[in-house]
């Protein structure tokens, strides 16, 4: 048996966060996965009607996957190792080379090919992140953050999930920090996080941040609500907030707490008022999901006029609330 004997298993909201703060604290830095996310400023929201999910576009509550990881280099003077492979034998060896030197490894997955996932629970989705901390027999010991313990996935079947095909195709993707140079988060560096969190909210390209969501808003008010188009439109919204990462809701419940983390690392009593604010964000687009659901469930009619409203709604809101936390971080 090879494992990692001081590794501590954390449950956490999100798989990548989860993952890297773990692993970050496995290396001695204080960091819950709250600071991790906000740190790496991940909160956004997108619409890229051009990268297809089943035929039908990725609508993102986060930043792309690896973002967090990379995110975190900087400010913490961090140096990631970043492995792929062409061939599945070269990724499997590489992983029982590290797990054997007593490293904890991140790797990037898919959830579908994970037999320790409930059978309801598996979909193809390629970017989901969990750790291996070590190895008996044929099993690979894994801390995946999204459940409560530690679980244990046959070899093959790990196999089969690091090398999926399809969109956000891992590639046998694992990482490792190779050198950490900061072990202590620093003011400055949460102030300067936030203020490009704002940044990437409040920017300018259509398709990201408060742009993007009224742009899928005006997308949901084109489609006739009778339309079976409309429905499935709306199931694939729901579908990607909710089942895909921690949905709309949770990832601002996320960011409000590292907000109250960085109230009192930097002293600005006025980011712990802001975390309230974006908690009752959270509460509408929890809301909107809840409305969503029930139209497709046909709990209540199909209304995409509606359902538009509901999120020009979110969109007002939340420009409202980076206008006034970028003026709190300058």
């Amino acid at each position: 048996m090879t494992t990692s004997s001081t590794f501590q298993h954390q449950h956490a909201a999100h798989c990548e966060s989860g993952v890297i703060s773990s692993l970050l604290r496995h290396e001695g830095v204080a960091i819950s996965e709250a600071m991790a996310f906000g740190l790496s400023s991940s909160l956004s929201f997108a619409y890229l009607p051009f990268i297809k999910l089943g035929g039908l576009p990725l609508i993102a509550y986060r930043m792309p996957p690896r973002f967090i990881i990379k995110g975190l280099a900087k400010p913490l003077a961090a140096r990631f190792v970043f492995e792929t492979f062409g061939k599945p034998e070269a990724g499997k060896k590489r992983l029982d080379e590290l797990v054997d030197q007593g490293k904890v490894v991140g790797v990037q997955s898919s959830v579908y090919w994970l037999p320790y996932f409930p059978a309801d629970m598996r979909f193809h989705f390629n970017g989901h992140n969990l750790l291996v901390y070590g190895r008996e027999g044929d099993d690979y010991l894994i801390s995946d953050p999204v459940f409560e313990t530690t679980v244990r996935c046959a070899s093959v079947d790990l196999q089969r999930a690091r090398f999926a095909k399809g969109v956000l195709a891992p590639k046998g993707l694992l990482y490792y920090p190779r050198e950490i140079g900061n072990k202590t988060v620093q003011p400055d560096a949460v102030l300067k996080a936030i203020r490009k969190n704002c940044k990437i909210m409040l920017g300018p390209v259509p398709i990201v941040g408060i742009r993007g969501m009224r742009l899928l808003a005006k997308k949901i008010r084109k489609l006739p609500s009778s339309s079976p188009d409309a429905k499935a439109f709306v199931g694939h919204i729901i579908r990607m907030q909710e089942e895909i990462g921690t949905g709309g809701a949770g990832f601002r419940f996320l960011y409000a707490a590292f907000l109250q983390e960085a109230a009192k690392l930097t002293g600005r009593s006025q980011l712990a008022s802001l975390a309230e604010e974006l908690t009752l964000i959270g509460d509408g687009w929890r809301a909107f999901a809840l409305a969503t659901a029930r139209m497709v469930k046909g709990r209540d009619p199909m209304d995409t006029a509606r359902l538009a409203d509901l999120l020009d709604d979110r969109a007002d809101a939340e420009a409202v609330f980076f206008k006034a936390l970028k003026e709190a971080a300058s």
